[in-house]
């Protein structure tokens, strides 16, 4: 029998959805993603086409936010379109996304607008992006135009989405363009693009002083398979380092600092640049010391072999479902920025075509996010990723984020059970024992139980 426990977040709290121009729009021709997929470099052998064709539709798919009562809404402009060639813009491009954001505002959506989600236009990568200092100004002059003709419908940004992938996947991993493995050149074009968040910052708040302003990391934690090995613990702090906590420590000191010491260049003015701290989260991997692993620090990364797991992906990429991990993040990310700014969840999300673990992971993920909450991290919004199935970058359309399922050919959308569950936790603010006992029952005694009691009201 229900006990009417309510575990509420708190008022004022953002709940919404994520995506990125290129995944969403369809015919983004211009930029270095719609090469690499002419090129033949999608594992799935897919290419983008119209995807999600938000370019023409993007408010219909705006009604199910609005449907599930998410108060907030993060997409990303697509710099290629906007100038699509060097120093000429396309005001017509600025106008297509004023009335979306327009639109949000009219549902009582706030936009959370993303400036640079991993797409650059070609004429910039040909200048070299972002492995040239020099180039960053080119971003600056980007950022400083859609600033000044957005700035009456939009006042939360997001500079740059997940540098640390940007630069480790395209530079040393060699998955997404320009397809390198070069540890040295990512390094650096992690480097340069910190710094462009920088110089971004300042230039947008001369333009908005009353803007908040950040940038997303992709944390992704990574734990030594046996904890009493030495050089297990060893390679799975370096990785970890390199991938989540020396892009945190530049973004808040300007200095870069490896197990090895400092490597790159000071960024000036680094410190205070950011209004909020942008969490991404998805999984952790386990690594056991393997002296063949050159590339990734002689560590061999693996998921548990029985975790619950995402839809792995042709890359094997989404690992394991991991709830804690959340709560692990935001904790570490608070105490190691000393709790100076709020921290908002960007992206959070679970590959699952037949939406038959999402549920509970959503349910699980945001009670441990509750818990952070309830031990004094500000965290102040959660968005999803994503609203509608997308193109998955270098995995094409194998594998499914969306709450809304679509099929790419006909662009018929269809609900999946998880958009109703997340849209009765938006309307409710709070995860309550009957939206439980509806979609995760098993979770009943977890949630509402002694191990939850104090996070019930």
């Amino acid at each position: 029998m229900s006990r009417g426990y309510t575990l509420r977040f708190p008022q004022g709290f953002l709940w919404g959805t994520a995506s990125a121009a290129h995944q969403n729009e369809g015919d983004n021709v211009n930029n270095q993603w719609y090469r690499w997929e002419q090129q033949g470099h999608i594992l799935s052998g897919d290419q983008s086409g119209n995807a999600a064709d938000w370019w023409h539709r993007a408010e219909k798919d705006f009604e199910w936010a609005e449907q599930m009562e998410n108060n907030a809404l993060r997409l990303s402009l697509e710099w290629s379109r906007i100038e699509p060639t060097e120093g000429k813009w396309d005001s017509s491009a600025v106008e297509r996304y004023r009335h979306m954001l327009i639109d949000l505002r009219k549902r009582h959506i706030t936009p959370v607008v993303t400036l640079h989600h991993f797409t650059d236009p070609l004429w910039f990568v040909e200048r070299g992006g972002f492995a040239d200092q020099e180039n960053i100004a080119f971003f600056v002059r980007y950022v400083e135009y859609v600033v000044a003709a957005l700035h009456d419908v939009c006042t939360f940004w997001v500079t740059i989405n997940e540098p640390n992938v940007y630069a480790l996947q395209g530079y040393l991993f060699g998955a997404f363009p320009p397809g390198q493995r070069d540890l040295k050149k990512a390094l650096l074009v992690l480097r340069n693009m910190m710094q462009a968040h920088v110089e971004a910052f300042y230039a947008m708040r001369n333009i908005q002083p009353e803007a908040l302003i950040g940038y997303c990391l992709h944390y992704r934690l990574v734990d030594p398979a046996n904890s009493l090995s030495f050089v297990d613990r060893g390679v799975a702090s370096v990785q970890e380092t390199l991938f989540n906590w020396a892009p945190l420590q530049a973004g808040e000191t300007g200095r870069f600092t490896f197990p090895t010491g400092p490597l790159l260049a000071p960024i000036p003015r680094a410190s205070g640049a950011r209004d909020y701290h942008g969490i991404n989260y998805y999984t952790r991997d386990m690594v056991r010391f393997d002296p063949q692993s050159a590339i990734e620090v002689f560590g061999k990364r693996f998921t548990r072999q029985k975790a619950t797991r995402n839809d792995p992906g042709l890359d094997n990429s989404f690992g394991e479902i991991y709830p804690e991990g959340i709560y692990r993040v935001l904790k570490e990310v608070y105490r190691r920025t000393r709790g100076n700014k709020p921290l908002y969840i960007t992206e959070n999300g679970f590959s699952d075509v037949l939406d038959d673990r999402r549920p509970r992971a959503i349910l699980e993920h945001l009670v441990m996010v509750l818990r952070a909450i309830h031990s004094g991290v500000p965290v102040r919004g959660y968005f999803h990723w994503t609203l509608v199935d997308s193109f998955e970058w270098n995995n094409g359309w194998y594998v499914r984020f969306g709450l809304i399922d679509l099929d790419p050919l006909t662009q018929m959308r269809s609900p999946r059970r998880s958009a109703s569950m997340f849209g009765e936790i938006c309307r409710a603010n709070a995860i309550t024992e009957s939206i439980v006992e509806r979609y995760v029952p098993e979770l009943l005694e977890s949630v509402f139980g002694a191990r939850g009691r104090e996070l019930r009201v």
